[in-house]
């Protein structure tokens, strides 16, 4: 499927009940921020930027960071340690919603029932079913919801998907993506489960998922290294990268999924693999995912000059995704991207549009943030609809299942639903934990 085809059928328009709350320039947008943690307050900082945008409540279970967030939004802004309270705000617009990610689905979904406009981080959900009832929710109450995959507001990527589509590389039949850190030796360590600290609503922050003694590894900084909360490396950094590959090779979904990983080296408290590898097939190419946490180096070859997403030595990679085609592989990531032209040969002469080209650009969370603002006043589709973030989501999340359960998983997109595996098809949901069971699945 086409980028083109792909807005246009999955995109939102403009309908009579949105366009009768379109706000003026001159109309103050009263946002609230929902998980006040670093990533929260960061894009809320962005958020802030546009013209006419206040802050004018902030919810968290720990009150920590509830109160620094709102100290930072000003002496009128409220606090409320269950966002619940803050969605009943009449003059609240829209929310930005930065829990952990056990949590988004159904912050999100309630914020739409409150007639709230949504920016939710990435991952959209802990699960395929949650991330549909998002969707679900978003259409019912014609809700702009913004998912965080920023790299759709970098005008490189969408660049490169014209020049892909186009055929200016080639044929693409393989891309390659890869996220790599190094944790060893110790990872995460290991610690033992001790009481909350004061202020913190252990039981809320928990919410559906099953309720444990605290641990401080499954709290702020390491939560996304347990199932009870996110999927890893792959549902957090590969999310990007996988919804950029999607938007680049103009796809939605792909067809099957096998995966092997596990924990090889680490020996701490995670859950999650150190190593992950997962294969994917969709009509016409191939995709892989690569995500290591033994090893931060991913791919070489260091053009010099130029700057490259998380770098941390002298000659890594440590992000990125490859796209191979018979004239030339790209290189791209969040900050910049690279043309490697095919070697000329008489058999094969080299193309003369391609070109060894290299460019740095702009990092585009606040774009995106900005991106949001301007889409809640005009009720126009934005960079990151729902949809697109769900099905980018999807992608991580069927990397996980199918290394869980050690087959290849044929995909019927349209059904959202395995072909013959009710075993994968279990995990397309989860077991809500009363009385925190507050969407239905």
């Amino acid at each position: 499927m086409h980028r083109r085809n792909f807005v246009r059928t999955w995109g939102i328009g403009v309908t009579a009940l949105s366009a009768s709350r379109i706000l003026g320039a001159n109309d103050r947008l009263n946002m609230g921020l929902i998980g006040c943690g670093g990533r929260g307050r960061g894009v809320a900082r962005l958020i802030r930027e546009a013209p006419n945008v206040a802050f004018t409540a902030v919810a968290d279970v720990y009150k920590t960071n509830g109160e620094n967030a709102r100290q930072w939004a000003g002496p009128d802004a409220q606090l409320f340690p269950d966002f619940r309270k803050l969605l009943e705000l009449k003059e609240v617009d829209a929310v930005l919603v930065a829990t952990p990610d056990h949590w988004h689905a159904i912050a999100s979904v309630l914020a739409c029932q409150a007639g709230k406009d949504v920016y939710v981080e990435k991952p959209t959900s802990l699960t395929i079913r949650e991330g549909r009832a998002m969707v679900n929710a978003a259409r019912k109450h014609n809700r702009i919801v913004q998912v965080g995959t920023q790299h759709r507001s970098a005008p490189h990527f969408a660049k490169i998907a014209e020049m892909i589509q186009r055929g200016d590389i080639g044929p693409v039949k393989f891309v390659r993506v890869w996220n790599y850190a190094n944790h060893t030796p110790h990872g995460i360590g290991r610690k033992p489960a001790q009481d909350p600290p004061a202020g913190l609503d252990w039981d809320m922050y928990l919410g559906p998922s099953p309720r444990v003694a605290f641990n401080s590894n499954r709290f702020l900084g390491s939560f996304r290294y347990f199932w009870d909360y996110s999927g890893g490396y792959i549902t957090d950094f590969g999310n990007h990268r996988l919804d950029t590959m999607q938007q680049i090779m103009g796809v939605a979904a792909p067809r099957a999924v096998a995966a092997s990983g596990g924990r090889f080296v680490l020996q701490d408290d995670r859950e999650t693999p150190d190593f992950l590898t997962v294969t994917y097939e969709y009509d016409g190419f191939i995709a892989t995912y690569e995500g290591s946490n033994l090893n931060g180096h991913g791919m070489g070859g260091r053009t010099p000059g130029h700057r490259y997403y998380n770098s941390r030595g002298e000659w890594d990679q440590p992000n990125g995704i490859a796209f191979y085609g018979a004239d030339a592989t790209i290189f791209a990531e969040r900050i910049g991207w690279e043309i490697f032209p095919e070697r000329d040969t008489p058999a094969r002469p080299r193309s003369p549009n391609v070109k060894r080209v290299w460019e740095n650009v702009e990092e585009p969370t606040r774009a995106h943030a900005l991106n949001f603002v301007e889409c809640v006043r005009s009720r126009r589709t934005p960079n990151a609809d729902i949809e697109i973030g769900h099905r980018s989501t999807s992608v991580a999340l069927l990397g996980n299942i199918a290394m869980k359960t050690g087959k290849k998983l044929h995909w019927d997109a349209k059904k959202e639903d395995f072909v013959g595996a009710p075993d994968a098809s279990a995990m397309l949901t989860r077991h809500l934990r009363k009385p925190w069971d507050l969407i239905k699945l």
